[in-house]
């Protein structure tokens, strides 16, 4: 079995940061691709970075670019989710996935395979 619990939400003013953890048990980590979603209140869950296995490419939603950053460490089985400059915007509960190898910059969550139960993100003006 697959599990996957988020970690380091909570809540901030605007211009904070904050950073995700995800920690990994069962299957093979290191062969996986894993993303970051959010979801606001009334709003659709949307994609906002993935990572490849190997952790060589990356990929954002225009939101967010240059102002989040994904990593992981294989070894630990966990991946991160660096968030500066926070906005009013970003609140969310965010959650993290993971899939195949095979393209981790999938925009669609029903392309991936587990997920976190999610942790939630306030950032206040």
């Amino acid at each position: 079995q697959v599990r996957l619990v988020e970690s380091g939400g909570g809540s901030v003013q605007a211009g904070g940061s904050l950073r995700l953890s995800c920690a990994a048990s069962g299957g093979t980590f290191s062969s996986w691709a894993m993303g970051w979603f959010r979801q606001a209140p009334g709003k659709e869950r949307e994609f906002v970075g993935g990572i490849s296995w190997s952790g060589r490419y990356t990929d954002y939603a225009d939101s967010v670019k240059g102002r989040f950053t994904i990593s992981r460490d294989n070894v630990k089985k966990t991946v991160f989710l660096q968030m500066n400059s926070l906005k009013p915007e970003d609140t969310a509960v965010y959650s993290c996935a993971a899939k195949g190898t095979s393209n981790y910059a999938d925009r669609r969550p029903s392309s991936w395979n587990y997920w976190g139960q999610g942790t939630q993100v306030t950032v206040s003006s």
